[in-house]
């Protein structure tokens, strides 16, 4: 037995979000009876479910689970909607159904980011904290040593966050920016950005280069592709 909202989101109707607000709308029905609770479990081995007069079982039996790794490129969002109508990273990837992010790639940072539609995949992926996220950072300015440091420590935010330690390594800087490869363990939004501003060093690119063991260098920006087998069973650990 599995929630409604979840069945028609695995049948690729609409997003688990949508699927509560077709119950609400009164156009689900359970073995001829509209369910409108949500909440409502069915079987469908079993039950027969309908979204608008139209039989899902089929598509829930045939969904397959899909992981996607795409490099997104700056400029989109790392969202399935977005009312404002910009650029999604979902737009890069066609003809494997619906899917959705897995955690957040901010609309001005771009690397690799994976695309399923395993809901239990991306609850577990995107807060684990034993999955690094690993980071190229271009910053104004030479950060000294002290800054790094502070922020290797962990340091309060602004917004009250305080952030765990992190691995920062030195990478070769220019006459005028500094370059490192910044670790996570956690993903607060838009943290590296806020750990550079806080010692007065804006970032000026952000790249994500690795997730967990998954890393490609070979995936050109706004590509994308299948994750092995082998790489979903080392995210799930």
């Amino acid at each position: 037995m599995e929630r409604l909202q979840k069945l028609i989101a695995q049948a690729g109707i609409a997003s688990r979000r949508g699927a509560e607000q077709l119950i609400l709308d009164g156009v689900v029905s359970v073995n001829g009876k509209v369910v409108r609770e949500l909440g409502t479990k069915a079987d469908p081995e079993k039950d027969h479910i309908k979204v608008r007069g139209k039989l899902i079982n089929a598509k829930v039996a045939a969904k397959k689970d899909v992981y996607i790794l795409v490099n997104k490129p700056k400029g989109y969002l790392s969202s399935a909607a977005d009312p404002e109508g910009r650029k999604l990273v979902v737009d890069l990837v066609k003809g494997k159904g619906k899917l959705h992010p897995v955690g957040r790639l901010d609309y001005n940072s771009e690397g690799l980011i994976i695309l399923t539609n395993d809901g239990k995949f991306t609850n577990y992926v995107a807060s684990s904290k034993k999955i690094a996220k690993v980071y190229e950072v271009k910053v104004k300015g030479l950060p000294n040593n002290n800054a790094i440091n502070k922020l290797r420590r962990g340091i309060l935010l602004e917004d009250g966050f305080k952030t765990a330690p992190a691995e920062i390594k030195d990478l070769k800087p220019t006459d005028k920016n500094g370059w490192y490869e910044v670790t996570l363990h956690e993903g607060h939004n838009q943290q590296i950005r806020k750990m550079f501003d806080s010692v007065g060093h804006s970032v000026v690119k952000l790249r994500r280069t690795k997730i967990g063991e998954i890393s490609d260098p070979y995936l050109k920006s706004g590509h994308s592709r299948e994750l092995t087998a082998e790489e979903v069973k080392k995210l799930l650990g």
